[in-house]
């Protein structure tokens, strides 16, 4: 019998689901897929990205500079204006350390800034506090490193702090609290359960975790993936885990610009405590040594000239509306299905 020599990661690995979800949705383009993630079609912002690219083209300098490769860490105006537009969605005046470009990376998608979080942080074994339910594409990332995921469950605002804390006190207890190295959560309009976390949720959180340092002898960190933070409908925003007081030394926090504007650009972010900034910089550099160059200056044109934002209100427009089309058609389908009458 041959013997493939795999790594244990390697044998780990399972074909993640998201992949054969988003293969279906293009091989069928009259699909209405709500599962793979996709961008509306009609929405994608073709003008204003043709637009953004002839500037950059327009000059030989220009043109060069973003057709060469980059900085690892990612592009210093891209970062800078990254930092300036969480700060304001924030609404934290001055200077923010806990918002600062120096301590940002931008990644190929959030997707990738939470596998080299997760890669810099755990070894197999390891344990991840996620919310019930939470994403399942993450659950692949946990799967393929062999951690062990334990969850808590949701109330209307996010996390049962009171269910957080059962759960650290019975590690505690089997002496399980030093495999614990962070809790991952989705923030904003939670996939699947469409749940945004209270500021209130967010800091109770990082209060417990820093309450049981001690036991499990090493930082706990609290993971923000705040992917669909920009795609609210109405209301107003909720400040992100940077906000919290102390949120510098234990947030680590993943967006991305996929959903807000284009997927098919792949361009994320994340701001990161040390020692993890550091240690995910060196993963970075050995899994690409930087994302695509000519993405991060596409972005920073749009964002400088206010493609994005104006881009940005037209899509929470056009969403609100699909939305309210699909809710009207639940509505008039289940009002045509008959009532069941179940016994136990």
């Amino acid at each position: 019998m041959k013997t493939i020599a795999l790594s244990e990661l390697g044998r780990r690995t399972g074909p993640p689901p998201i992949s054969w979800l988003m293969q279906v949705a293009l091989a069928r383009p009259k699909l209405i897929s709500l599962a793979a993630g996709f961008t509306d079609h009609e929405s994608l912002p073709v003008a204003e990205v043709r637009e953004s690219l002839a500037e950059i083209l327009r000059t030989r300098h220009t043109g060069r500079t973003a057709l060469q490769y980059g900085a690892t860490q990612g592009d210093p105006v891209l970062r800078r204006l990254t930092a300036q537009h969480l700060q304001r969605l924030d609404r934290i005046p001055g200077s923010s350390p806990a918002h600062s470009p120096e301590r940002m990376i931008i990644t190929n998608g959030s997707q990738q800034l939470l596998y080299m979080v997760t890669e810099a942080l755990c070894d197999a074994g390891d344990v991840v506090l996620v919310e019930d339910p939470t994403y399942f594409v993450y659950l692949g990332i946990l799967q393929s490193h062999g951690l062990r995921a334990r969850a808590i469950r949701m109330e209307k605002d996010g996390l049962d702090l009171a269910h957080l804390e059962t759960v650290l006190r019975s590690l505690q207890r089997n002496n399980s609290l030093r495999r614990v190295k962070a809790l991952y959560l989705v923030s904003y309009f939670q996939n699947p359960t469409g749940i945004t976390t209270s500021l209130e949720k967010k800091a109770g959180a990082l209060e417990l975790l820093r309450r049981y340092e001690r036991a499990a002898g090493h930082p706990l960190y609290l993971v923000e993936d705040a992917a669909y933070r920009e795609l609210r409908f109405k209301g107003d925003d909720v400040k992100s885990a940077l906000a919290v007081r102390g949120a510098g030394e234990r947030v680590i926090h993943a967006g991305t610009y996929s959903k807000p504007f284009a997927t098919g650009t792949r361009v994320g972010f994340g701001i990161l405590p040390e020692p993890v900034f550091t240690t995910v910089l060196r993963i970075k550099g050995n899994h690409d040594f930087g994302t695509s160059n000519l993405l991060q200056h596409l972005l920073a044109r749009a964002l400088a000239s206010g493609r994005y934002a104006r881009h940005l209100g037209d899509l929470r427009k056009r969403y609100a509306r699909k939305a309210a089309v699909m809710l009207k058609a639940l509505d008039v389908a289940w009002a045509s299905v008959p009532e069941v009458a179940c016994s136990v």
